[in-house]
């Protein structure tokens, strides 16, 4: 589902975000090959409500703190716990690599927070940035977490587009591969949804939320490197996360758990 109106307030900000700089309705019309009359009710609806202010008298806009503050109130009620910023912090610094936090959005993983690489030849995570459950180790890494009948929910909801030679293809082979990598305890991609990149996730058990922790980058760099980075990342997250109520054992307990739901799941099937 893509609402117009409100896909074309979000693409506003990110023109804003990119360029940094005030704009006028021509150049936003001209930008984005708008209806001028449209953009004129668009830029006039967000100036009258707070949220778009005229720096220059000329007619340019740009957008307002009013922004700024309703982030920040949003994200005071629900932050992302400092522990898991530092954990990414220094899962870079021990990598190398980019590193990624990241939540189920309905059929997607949603980056929360990340730290980059500061390699010139990086895996590119800004928050916010969002990819399928299905084809990503960090979407398995999530997708293990769920019950088995919410899982099955999201997974037949999924697009089995093609993305790369190596893109899973149907739910039963991403059934499989959540299954292998509880197995082998972790997950890893393998340049399935971007050619070349690939990355090693972890579930996280965090107390009232699920989470995912991902390393990545060019598959150059991490193609045998795999067991070594998900060693690396089990320490990590124990040694921030261990005295966390609910994450004790960091992504061994998320491991766990998700295997532990995945055999109810498979005994209820037998069951049927």
């Amino acid at each position: 589902m893509n609402v117009k109106q409100a896909a074309n307030v979000l693409e506003l900000l990110e023109y804003f975000a990119e360029h940094r700089q005030p704009a006028s309705l021509a150049e936003i019309a001209r930008h984005f090959e708008w209806p001028r009359s449209s953009t004129f009710n668009l830029l006039g609806t967000l100036a009258a409500r707070g949220f778009l202010y005229e720096p220059m008298a000329r007619g340019s806009y740009y957008p307002s703190p009013l922004w700024g503050g309703l982030v920040r109130q949003i994200e005071s009620a629900d932050p992302v716990p400092l522990q898991l910023h530092q954990l990414l912090e220094t899962l870079q610094r021990k990598t190398g690599e980019t590193a990624v936090l990241a939540a189920a959005s309905g059929a997607h993983a949603v980056f929360v927070d990340s730290v980059e690489s500061p390699n010139a030849v990086r895996y590119a995570a800004r928050p916010g940035k969002m990819v399928p459950l299905h084809v990503t180790a960090t979407g398995r890494a999530l997708l293990s977490q769920m019950s088995p009948a919410d899982r099955t929910k999201v997974l037949k909801r999924a697009a089995f587009e093609r993305y790369t030679p190596t893109t899973l293809m149907s739910v039963a082979a991403v059934e499989r591969e959540i299954r292998r990598s509880l197995d082998r305890g972790w997950f890893e991609g393998n340049a399935e949804f971007t050619a070349d990149l690939g990355g090693v996730a972890l579930p996280l058990a965090m107390p009232h939320r699920q989470f995912a922790v991902l390393v990545a980058g060019p598959m150059f760099r991490l193609r045998e490197r795999s067991a070594e980075l998900a060693a690396t990342m089990r320490a990590e997250v124990a040694r921030h996360l261990g005295a966390t109520s609910g994450a004790t054992s960091g992504a061994g307990s998320g491991i766990e758990a998700a295997r532990r739901g995945a055999a109810r799941g498979g005994q209820a099937a037998a069951a049927r």
